[in-house]
């Protein structure tokens, strides 16, 4: 692609999506109805995808790991009119949270040229580890915990023991959250959502440094999409959960052990990723309704610049209503 000629810019129109998907799906915080919420969210963004002037495909999908309604993988989205890309959703990064009433539940959609966004299959889970701009080109995820931290600390300028990792609080991390605290640095546990936790590395007023662990690879992909644009760096590798899982992945080509680069999660520079607070967190602030209206808060990013915009929305409930049968 020649990066020299920079292609229409879709800030504003994907942004409209995620803050469909926090006003929808905000309404059922801490009911306790993961699904109902989930399913909210869907409808509100495959709503308003089907109005956006693209030819989209969705590339990275939601629902097959959750047993939640889905903007499945191959689903065709947009007016079908150019340019072609690839879709990244995850209408709530956070379902737990948002269900029980905790902090940093966002709603998610990345898009790039077709054919540019690594596709996982079926393959849910990834092992991570993700920085902001002043530790970029100073991780490997094939180094021990400690190398990695003690290179991010230096790239810093700090001490190991005033790092902040960030980890999801998971079984499987036990032996990672002790080898951890072996080296002295901070943890950081969090229940769920680890595109807003990779995010906050890339933002210095959240106090986090370095996101470390396994997680979703959906969400490690729509990760690298903000991140390229943010200036920071997500490195990843395929993680099955049994031998049969590893088998069937490497009967269909996948390889485990290669380490995935921000140029094998998405490839192109000319990359858009926006999210919109549904719960207050560090990242952004979650929806307020009030009377009429509701004020969201949403993060947008745009690769070919690197410009990041914060946009604070009011929004008239009743007059939404009458543009699209969304309930908010």
């Amino acid at each position: 692609m020649d990066l020299s000629r920079s292609t229409r810019n879709l800030t504003l129109d994907i942004v409209r999506v995620t803050e469909a998907a926090a006003l929808a799906s905000g309404r059922w915080m801490g009911r306790g109805e993961k699904e109902k919420a989930d399913d909210a969210a869907v409808e509100a963004m495959r709503m308003v995808l089907s109005t956006m002037a693209m030819d989209g495909v969705i590339v990275i999908g939601e629902g097959e790991k959750d047993n939640a309604p889905m903007l499945y993988n191959g689903e065709r989205v947009g007016n079908g009119t150019p340019p072609e890309l690839d879709v990244a959703v995850d209408p709530i990064d956070g379902t737990r949270p948002l269900a029980f009433g905790r902090t940093n539940s966002i709603a998610t959609v990345s898009i790039a040229p077709r054919g540019t966004m690594f596709d996982p299959g079926p393959f849910v889970y990834m092992d991570k580890i993700a920085v902001g701009p002043q530790a970029k080109g100073k991780i490997n995820i094939d180094d021990s915990i400690p190398e990695n931290l003690n290179a991010i600390a230096k790239a810093l300028g700090k001490p190991v023991k005033d790092l902040t990792t960030i980890v999801l609080d998971r079984p499987r991390h036990d032996d990672l959250v002790a080898e951890i605290r072996k080296i002295g640095a901070r943890i950081r546990l969090i229940p769920d959502g680890d595109v807003a936790a990779a995010l906050m590395t890339a933002m210095p007023d959240t106090g986090i440094d370095v996101l470390i662990g396994i997680g979703g690879t959906p969400e490690g992909v729509l990760a690298a999409c903000a991140l390229r644009a943010m200036g920071g760096e997500i490195q990843g590798k395929l993680y099955a959960r049994d031998e049969d899982e590893l088998r069937r992945g490497n009967e269909a080509g996948y390889d485990f052990d290669k380490v995935l680069t921000m140029d094998d999660l998405v490839s192109s520079e000319d990359v858009f990723f926006a999210a919109t607070g549904i719960t207050d967190g560090e990242l952004l602030k979650g929806v307020k309704y009030y009377g009429a209206g509701a004020r969201t808060e949403s993060l947008v990013v745009r690769g070919l610049t690197g410009t990041v915009r914060r946009i604070e929305a009011t929004h008239m409930i009743d007059k939404l209503h009458e543009l699209r049968a969304i309930k908010y």
